[in-house]
């Protein structure tokens, strides 16, 4: 083991210690430690003591530099040893960069989680004794680029996904100093293994044909096949674009969004026995009741005025709202609704509604795609099936 010899200033430790100054106190002997040790990796290096003369002698001493070191009790300024070649370095500052990447790491994750800059520039400094800019907090998530660049566009073709769900989600965004609305594609699916994982996303101006086939384009790019089902609202550039890019695929109409759009035609009052039988037709165990209950519901209701637009929208998005009974019985329920993508876009709203305007489209797409890459890996990986 290194013995080391510390030559103590005292004067400066006692002046600490009679000024209660328990951090200055802890400061200095840090200083003192690490001032020592780099003096001995020095020694170690030449392979001769100070006044020492050897014919072993490697090089010669050179004074020093400082070097300031970030630690958890604060910044300390350290006499970093130097040598005539130059070629002597220091282990202490490799060690210490530990500590350093564990602290951009716990940053990193505090703004992920939804902490704005300015808590997370609050609470370095208690935890440091120094403040950070704000700047500095929005460069250090720059590190998260290449990690959801890689996820983001990692392949598909490895395995089969028979059910694909998609959604998009608007956010704010500045551009040529104005803000401007945009929006977040994000699209998640079911194995052939009965498991769920967030395929990929994208940002766009705005949402269309063009650029949900772009979307859309982008994955089938990495591998994605066309699959058996595709589950989404009823927006009519996504359906079109399913449509073109997805050979063979069906398409579920969110029955949730379905329903809503039913009960929004109806009147407030005296509406309560239709709105039963909606609910009894969507809530039948076969295809062949389905279309009973739905008869049923035309016969008795469909000639009734007030109930027309309500109806109407029930006749013509049927077919494609029942799309999840020609599928196993065990599935229906996971794929008649959108549900589980809407509460992942309330987690990444949750997260963003911290952050309410993003600098620019590069970060709407880091902090969403790192979201995402956290809530697959706590929430999706947990579950070892459906």
């Amino acid at each position: 083991m290194t013995q080391l010899q510390f030559t103590l200033d005292l004067e400066n430790l006692k002046e600490s210690v009679i000024n209660s100054d328990i951090e200055a106190v802890i400061k200095s002997a840090i200083v003192l430690v690490l001032n020592n040790v780099m003096e001995k990796e020095r020694d170690d290096y030449l392979n001769v003591a100070a006044y020492e003369r050897s014919a072993d002698r490697r090089d010669y001493r050179n004074g020093y530099y400082e070097r300031e070191l970030l630690l958890n009790v604060g910044k300390v300024t350290l006499k970093v040893p130097r040598t005539r070649n130059g070629e002597f370095s220091t282990s202490v500052f490799e060690k210490y960069a530990r500590c350093d990447q564990a602290l951009v790491i716990s940053m990193l994750e505090m703004v992920i989680n939804g902490v704005s800059t300015r808590k997370v520039t609050q609470i370095v400094e208690q935890l440091c004794g120094e403040s950070v800019s704000k700047s500095f907090v929005s460069s250090l998530t720059q590190k998260l680029d290449p990690i959801v660049n890689d996820w983001a566009k990692r392949p598909l073709n490895t395995r089969y996904f028979p059910y694909l769900f998609v959604d998009a989600m608007y956010i704010k965004v500045r551009e040529h100093h104005q803000i401007v609305s945009k929006a977040v594609y994000i699209a998640t699916a079911i194995t052939d293994k009965n498991k769920r994982e967030v395929l990929g996303l994208s940002v766009d101006h705005v949402e269309d044909f063009e650029s949900w086939s772009r979307f859309i384009q982008q994955l089938k790019s990495r591998g994605l096949q066309s699959p058996k089902l595709v589950i989404s609202d009823a927006h009519k550039g996504l359906q079109k674009a399913i449509q073109r890019e997805f050979i063979g695929t069906s398409w579920q109409r969110c029955y949730v969004h379905f329903k809503r759009n039913i009960i929004n035609k109806l009147p407030k009052k005296d509406s309560a026995d239709i709105r039963k039988m909606i609910k009894r037709v969507f809530e039948a165990i076969t295809i062949e009741d389905i279309r009973t209950f739905k008869n049923e519901l035309m016969s008795q209701y469909g000639d009734i005025p007030k109930y027309e637009k309500a109806l109407q929208i029930f006749e013509e998005g049927f077919e494609d709202t029942i799309q999840y009974m020609n599928h196993p019985e065990g599935m229906r329920c996971y794929l008649r609704s959108t549900n589980s993508l809407e509460r992942l876009n309330q987690e990444v709203r949750r997260r963003e509604r911290v952050i309410r305007i993003f600098p620019n489209t590069q970060s709407a797409f880091r902090l969403v795609g790192a979201v995402l890459m956290e809530y697959q890996e706590n929430a999706y990986s947990r579950k070892k099936s459906l």
